[in-house]
């Protein structure tokens, strides 16, 4: 495994409180007990059979904007292309924000949170996800037509690392048994796999119109860049980037901040359990 640190640091941390809308941009976060990290991905939206409606399932979803305040105890919602925006308190208002999204879907929908581990894809590895800015570019580039910005949206990192090379990333998983421990300032982190892509990165993030050709261009260009230090037992096909990771409880209470050096440690086995 190469040890491509060069002079990585951790620059840009987003959350994204309700699963599936737009994330915010924050300059720290704390940890919890559990790995996740504060707010993210805290709230999710649930039809009447208890499905998360999100990008996999509802093609609405990608023209709503949510703008968080500070505090991330307000919500104001707009609908793309509308200048009318609605604000709802988080802590007092679900009732009016449940009864807004249901009119807005046309099905009932609830709100359901979880301030102790969010609503996570990977249960298995629940801390954030981890990216570089290198693979942000470079992906970037293989589509003419979409920003880094836009791609920022579609992949839905927490954390971006800059200073490194593209697919730096690549290098904070092993084998399935393994985690990679690495360090940002002074939390610790396994790093778990590489992140399974679903349908979501394959649309505009503001409409919904879907990139033709997205899923195939981008497994043909991942082939081009793998690197040659990635652990090919974690892909089952190519569809994959950005790494899952797990933050373990010793870490609870730990601030990750923009500015912090990163460093990878090495390998750990991981037992039958899927403890370290």
């Amino acid at each position: 495994m190469s040890t491509l640190n060069n002079q990585a640091y951790l620059d840009k941390i987003i959350i994204y409180p309700i699963k599936s809308l737009d994330g915010i941009s924050i300059s720290q976060v704390i940890t919890l007990k559990t790995g996740a990290l504060k707010y993210d991905r805290q709230w999710a939206i649930f039809d009447e059979n208890d499905r998360v409606v999100n990008g996999k399932s509802n093609q609405k979803i990608y023209r709503l904007r949510a703008l968080f305040d500070n505090e991330l105890s307000t919500l104001s919602l707009q609908i793309e292309g509308k200048q009318e925006k609605f604000a709802f308190n988080l802590d007092i208002e679900n009732r009016g924000l449940e009864a807004w999204l249901s009119d807005y879907f046309g099905f009932s929908v609830y709100l359901k949170q979880n301030k102790i581990i969010g609503f996570p894809d990977d249960t298995n590895a629940s801390g954030p996800t981890i990216i570089s800015t290198a693979t942000l570019e470079t992906i970037a580039d293989w589509f003419p037509n979409i920003s880094v910005e836009e791609m920022r949206r579609r992949l839905r990192a927490n954390l971006e690392i800059n200073g490194v090379p593209p697919f730096w990333e690549d290098q904070l998983f092993g084998n399935k048994n393994q985690s990679i421990n690495f360090r940002i300032g002074n939390v610790f982190l396994k790093g778990i796999n590489p992140c399974q892509r679903c349908i979501v990165p394959t649309k505009d993030s503001y409409t919904g119109e879907t990139t033709n050709q997205f899923q195939k261009q981008f497994i043909s260009k991942r082939k081009e860049t793998l690197p040659s230090w990635v652990n090919l037992n974690q892909f089952n096909h190519l569809y994959r980037v950005s790494v899952n990771t797990k933050i373990p409880e010793s870490q609870v209470g730990k601030y990750l901040q923009i500015g912090d050096d990163v460093e990878i440690m090495g390998i750990e086995q991981i037992n039958n359990n899927g403890k370290s």
